[in-house]
């Protein structure tokens, strides 16, 4: 099953150093979740601090495992959206 993650730094809560301060160690772990599938796409947000990510996976609580394993989710400094993805229909019988 497919997910849509909608996230947005607070920015409100942290300095651009914290956020810097993790962000190698988030680039790295976002690698991680790439290469073994989860991550199935990934956008910087054009209208504010944050990312959307296509993610695969079994279920909601398999998405937010996985989403707790990166720095900045784990540290509280982002706000996530999780979105579950159904298949359009007009495409087919």
């Amino acid at each position: 099953m497919q997910f849509l993650t909608i996230s947005r730094r607070r920015t409100d809560r942290f300095a651009d150093s914290e956020f810097a301060a993790l962000a190698e160690a988030e680039i790295a772990q976002a690698r991680v979740l790439y290469s073994q599938g989860f991550i199935r796409q990934l956008w910087h947000r054009g209208d504010a601090p944050g990312v959307c990510m296509l993610l695969e996976a079994d279920s909601e609580a398999h998405v937010r495992e996985g989403l707790a394993t990166l720095p900045l989710a784990s540290a509280g400094m982002l706000e996530i959206s999780i979105v579950p993805l159904k298949p359009y229909g007009g495409f087919g019988p």
